[in-house]
């Protein structure tokens, strides 16, 4: 204990240095990282994990609680579910709250007893080598995970630095310690997933491997380097496909001194035996996308030793510094919420390269980042919403350009010349529509973020929305809509596109490049296209510009209007040009009636069984999916903001909880949790881009942001704990805050935000007369 306690205080003498200031940062940080619940949004339909990674790192060392089929593996896409018995194993890549499965790498087993090589049934103890285990034996914490693994007596326990994840098990001194490794695993399972792989021993005792899979990513590469603090006694490298295998360390007589022991195939897995042992094993596995060379340079780069603890505090450290950006005074359920919100949006994206600079690209060729740190995971259609706007400012500038650089290497990289739609390991997967790596890199430049070319940044997101094999896009440059009787899910796509046209249109307008700013700012008024002013709704157009027909408003799924939504779900979807569908609608009042529609209809979840996506329903109102997420925001617009006020206690009370399954859809790499961080502080991005946050109300009595200039900005909710619910007034830095709000300038500047809350709706805050949020159709003060 006294060794861990010293390594923290180095740890956390390096990351954070001395001083009152610094001093108090890691206070803040220490009491932030106690209030993490690593479990909440295990269970339900959150979709996280629980287990061991450092802020934006490359490997997620987390347990698996069951490895399903392709058609059943939805629930499990994060490997863990809260509500599981059964642990298969301790893999080293994870999803937070994804929507697809995949990854899973690595996975390793510590056993006793005798050899089993398949994982048998999870429901059937002792069918396979997974174990069973008890919750009251877990422990979760940001960078650490523990757990006793009831059939074996075997206590696990977990860390991670950047590239590399740290186990160490105890086993019982009475029976002989085993160490599965296992390269048939994914959370994306199915036969043939697996193209080819390798295991061998090095001379010096290092194992390594890789494994190629065509999963979600198709041709996806991922090498180790594994050690264990002890020399096995013994080992065995199985092809269970091929029923060949290679058994023990000394090499056949056939055979040159110091050759590498090795095995390749579809279905490898290895055992490793050490005997009874009298003291806890340490396993140590780097990963890379380049090489097994790589990933035992990572190995050697970041954990030289088998001190686990070092491994722990350091990663503590790290995460105590990263948690020290928000200071929450709040009662502990409502700490824990937040402070775990802000632990998810810190997962990713996560870092993707060598220690030396190398990674994969889309172009399976390795590549070496110059001067930027290269990353990937960009679930882009739900991040570019908050969590990319939360990070610009709670993550320094060069973390924020880093992203950006990872975004044009990509670009450059593509066989297709345009930005990742949604990438993770260097790959493009093609999920979900859009071109939303777009938003994130205007709103970054439209913030002051530089440490990325801009010309060639611009000119990348001119290309992206130039191409025109994706998506119809080629037919809404034509026409001005993607046609329904040629694309699917039409009027989403032509929304979407609308919107990200009127980012480039922003940045290039900053840029002074007037031609482009003008072409893209006429594509951005194309959502009017998708408008039908006699129903209300966003519909899909044919080619020859009549709707689709028949329209059922209600209907959802792959081959309707609409992507993951139906249309009282997308007609909101005009961030950039509130007032102008203010006035599509015929006004304010017409516009808050639909939006009073949609969250009051009554609505059988039932409806949505073919869509696992949409959940969280109030009405017609889809918390657990993001389309749904700035629409409660959209009363202030109309010029009621208490009505905003009302909707967001309405979500933030049926939607998020302080326990597994606190979070009501997947968290979606960290957007869930950006969506409630912003609106516990009293303010959300609805229009990236626009460099505004709308207010909506606070939920915590007090909060305050250490930004990355060293200024700190300041929420305070006068009343709030007398349960007052609604903005009676509002003050920025002393003086009346008389608009429904704030601008990214006002809050890097630091200072006060405050608000006095009443117990009932206040129609005298910000006033008739008050300033609107940005919207692209120019309206006169209300």
């Amino acid at each position: 204990m006294a060794r861990w306690g010293a390594a923290m205080t180095m740890a956390m003498g390096v990351l954070l240095g001395a001083g009152p200031a610094l001093a108090e940062a890691r206070d803040v940080g220490a009491k932030a990282y106690d209030s993490v619940d690593p479990f909440i949004g295990t269970g339900g339909e959150g979709h996280t994990f629980p287990g061991a990674t450092v802020p934006f790192g490359m490997v997620q060392l987390s347990p698996d609680t069951r490895i399903q089929p392709r058609a059943q593996g939805y629930d499990w896409a994060a490997g863990y579910r809260y509500d599981d018995s059964s642990i298969v194993g301790f893999s080293h890549t994870h999803f937070s709250g994804a929507g697809h499965s995949d990854l899973g790498d690595v996975l390793l087993m510590p056993v006793t007893g005798p050899e089993k090589l398949e994982r048998g049934d999870p429901d059937t103890p002792g069918s396979g080598y997974t174990s069973r285990f008890r919750h009251d034996d877990e422990i979760a914490r940001p960078g650490y995970y523990a757990v006793t693994l009831d059939d074996y007596r075997v206590r696990a326990e977990l860390t991670a630095s950047a590239r590399v994840g740290v186990h160490r098990y105890t086993f019982p001194a009475d029976e002989d310690a085993r160490v599965l490794l296992d390269l048939r695993t994914s959370m994306y399972d199915y036969p043939g997933k697996i193209l080819w792989s390798r295991l061998r021993q090095m001379p010096d005792g290092t194992v390594t491997g890789f494994r190629e899979t065509r999963g979600w990513a198709p041709g996806r590469q991922l090498y180790f380097a594994m050690r264990f603090s002890r020399p096995p006694t013994g080992h065995a490298f199985h092809n269970t496909e091929t029923d060949i295998a290679y058994k023990g360390f000394a090499p056949p007589a056939d055979r040159v001194p110091g050759e590498r022991a090795q095995i390749e195939g579809r279905q490898l897995v290895g055992t490793f035996d050490f005997g009874k042992l009298d003291a806890p094993l340490v396993v140590k596995v780097a990963i890379s996308s380049v090489d097994e060379a790589g990933a035992i340079a990572n190995l050697d780069a970041e954990v030289p030793d088998f001190d686990f603890d070092r491994v722990h505090a350091a990663a503590k450290a790290k995460w105590i510094d990263a948690l020290s950006v928000l200071d929450v005074e709040a009662p502990d359920a409502e700490r824990r919420s937040a402070y775990t919100a802000l632990y998810h949006t810190l997962l990713g994206p996560t870092l993707f390269m060598d220690a030396d600079g190398r990674y994969r690209g889309p172009d399976q060729a390795v590549h070496t980042a110059e001067a930027f740190d290269h990353y990937s995971t960009f679930s882009l259609w739900d991040t570019y919403r908050a969590l990319h706007p939360l990070l610009t400012i709670v993550q320094p500038e060069k973390r924020n350009a880093d992203f950006v650089n990872s975004l044009l290497a990509h670009r450059r990289h593509s066989p297709y010349g345009i930005l990742p739609v949604w990438s993770f390991h260097g790959q493009e997967t093609w999920t979900m529509i859009g071109y939303h790596a777009v938003p994130v890199i205007a709103d970054a430049y439209l913030k002051g973020i530089r440490g990325f070319d801009a010309e060639e940044a611009l000119d990348a997101m001119v290309a992206s929305a130039s191409y025109g094999p994706y998506d119809g896009l080629r037919q809404y440059m034509e026409l001005g809509w993607v046609p329904i009787d040629e694309e699917g899910e039409a009027a989403s796509k032509t929304l979407e596109y609308a919107y990200g046209d009127w980012t480039i249109a922003r940045m290039a307008q900053a840029m002074h490049r007037d031609e482009v700013a003008r072409d893209f700012d006429a594509r951005a008024a194309n959502w009017r296209n998708a408008f039908d002013a006699q129903t209300g709704f966003m519909r899909a157009k044919n080619r020859d510009g009549s709707f689709r027909t028949p329209f059922d408003p209600t209907a959802s799924g792959y081959g309707t209007d609409y992507t993951e939504g139906n249309a009282w779900q997308y007609s909101w979807y005009v961030p950039h040009d509130v007032a102008g569908l203010v006035a599509a609608h015929g006004g304010a009042d017409a516009l808050l009636g639909k939006l009073d529609a949609a969250f009051e209809a009554e609505v059988d979840p039932a409806i949505f069984e073919h869509m696992e996506d949409i959940t969280g329903l109030i009405g017609w109102y889809a918390h657990g999916n993001e389309p749904s997420h700035h629409v409660a925001y959209l009363y202030a617009y109309a010029g009621q903001p208490w009505r905003t006020q009302a909707r967001l206690k309405q979500i933030m009370d049926t939607q998020y909880a302080d326990r597994p399954d606190g979070l009501a859809g997947n968290d979606d790499l960290g957007q869930m949790s950006a969506w409630y961080l912003f609106t516990a502080l009293g303010f959300y991005p609805v229009a990236p881009g626009s460099g505004e946050y709308v207010i909506g109300r606070p939920f915590l009595p007090r909060a305050s942001l250490r930004l990355p200039n060293g200024k700190r900005f300041t929420i305070v909710a006068d009343g709030l704990e007398q349960g007052h619910g609604y903005i009676g007034a509002a003050t920025l830095d002393g003086k009346p805050l008389e608009r429904a709000f704030l601008r990214h300038e006002e809050i890097l500047a630091g200072g006060e935000l405050r608000f006095t809350m009443q117990a009932e709706p206040s129609r005298a805050w910000p006033g008739t007369q008050a300033q609107a949020p940005y919207s692209m159709t120019a309206t006169s003060a209300r």
